[in-house]
């Protein structure tokens, strides 16, 4: 993260009941070249272990890593919120089901 503890991008992804593909996302967010990120997870109202998932790599990395949940309105609103939440001078999305190249 930058000296101004802003990161260049904020990565939103929104997910609904998603939570078995988490690792392989934050996996290959992590991946990237680019490393002055911050990752906002908005859960559109899950109903599996999202929730359980997300603590572990909020807590593991708080500053960098956030969890944001929300009644179920759609991938569009998630998107929104994510959007609000965001620290980030650019915003990326990343669908949980989605994975980006390394670079």
């Amino acid at each position: 993260m930058s000296s101004n503890n802003k990161p260049e991008t904020s990565i939103v992804t929104p997910t609904y009941n998603r939570a078995a593909l988490l690792p392989g996302l934050l996996a290959n967010v992590r991946a990237q070249t680019c490393q002055d990120f911050e990752l906002i997870v908005v859960d559109d109202g899950s109903t599996d272990d999202t929730e359980r998932v997300m603590a572990e790599y909020t807590a593991a990395e708080p500053q960098r890593i956030r969890y944001v949940r929300q009644k179920n309105r759609g991938s569009g609103a998630a998107r929104n919120a994510g959007i609000r939440e965001a620290r980030g001078k650019y915003v990326a999305f990343l669908d949980s089901d989605d994975a980006w190249d390394p670079r």
